[in-house]
């Protein structure tokens, strides 16, 4: 096999095993598993359970689930809590659905029940499912600071009731069900959100998202290492994307430049 050092140790640490050649593309292999445990893994200021993470984030985004059910395993192995697993998927349903989130948490409950973990796991919502209204003032206190009055300026134009409750939906659904959440904090959340919003060619939305996760707490540094980390799974155009949107970025821009 021609690969690095690197690699095949990064490699052996996430899955427990050497790798070993493929029988059928093993130059292909070579390739992806140098770039991706070697390069990729080992550049920016990300530790390994961010980065397997973010990979759960955007292969649960494109439903990649063979490969999921991999990185899910490899996540724990590195030192993921459960709980951070299953947040990162949760975290996942605003930006591709509840469908694509059931098909991914069933992929990680198969890999808690192979490493002896029960479920259910524990509770982490601190919100009252049952309270519209507290749902959306939990999630404005937190969407507000990240991007402003952003959403109801943008859909006031929509005909009634859709200019109201469209963006009583966003904030009390990302934001209120979700980001409220234990398990990762806020500016995790925000790394997650973004790479799986990359992963989904969602160009609209990554500029304000590469924004929100600056102001989140993450450097532009560690915006940038998150979507490097990201680019050899969904492909160099959708990760350029937000890296253009990093290089530009400027912390004393209006909210309006982020629109």
């Amino acid at each position: 096999m021609a690969l690095t050092p690197q690699a095949r140790e990064t490699f052996t640490r996430l899955f427990g095993a050497e790798p070993q050649p493929h029988p059928t593309d093993p130059e292909l292999f070579d390739i992806l598993q140098n770039e991706i445990f070697d390069e990729a893994f080992s550049t920016g200021v990300l530790t390994d359970v961010e980065r397997e993470l973010l990979t759960v984030s955007v292969l649960t985004a494109m439903q990649t689930l063979p490969q999921l059910k991999a990185h899910a395993g490899a996540a724990l192995n590195i030192g993921a809590t459960p709980l951070q697993l299953r947040e990162t998927i949760y975290q996942c349903a605003p930006y591709i659905g509840f469908p694509k989130t059931l098909n991914a948490i069933g992929i990680a409950n198969e890999v808690f029940e192979a490493h002896g973990i029960s479920l259910p796991l524990e509770n982490a919502g601190t919100v009252d499912a049952t309270d519209p209204s507290a749902r959306e003032q939990a999630g404005a206190a937190i969407q507000t600071p990240l991007y402003g009055n952003e959403v109801r300026e943008v859909f006031s134009a929509l005909p009634e009731p859709f200019d109201k409750f469209v963006p009583h939906l966003l904030t009390s659904s990302a934001f209120g069900d979700f980001a409220t959440r234990g398990g990762l904090d806020v500016a995790q959340r925000e790394l997650i959100s973004l790479v799986a919003i990359a992963a989904i060619g969602a160009s609209t939305q990554l500029r304000p998202h590469v924004a929100g996760a600056i102001r989140a707490g993450s450097s532009r540094q560690k915006v940038a290492a998150a979507l490097v980390q990201v680019m050899p799974y969904i492909g160099g155009p959708y990760a350029l994307s937000g890296l253009v949107l990093v290089a530009r970025y400027d912390k004393n821009a209006s909210w309006e430049a982020y629109r």
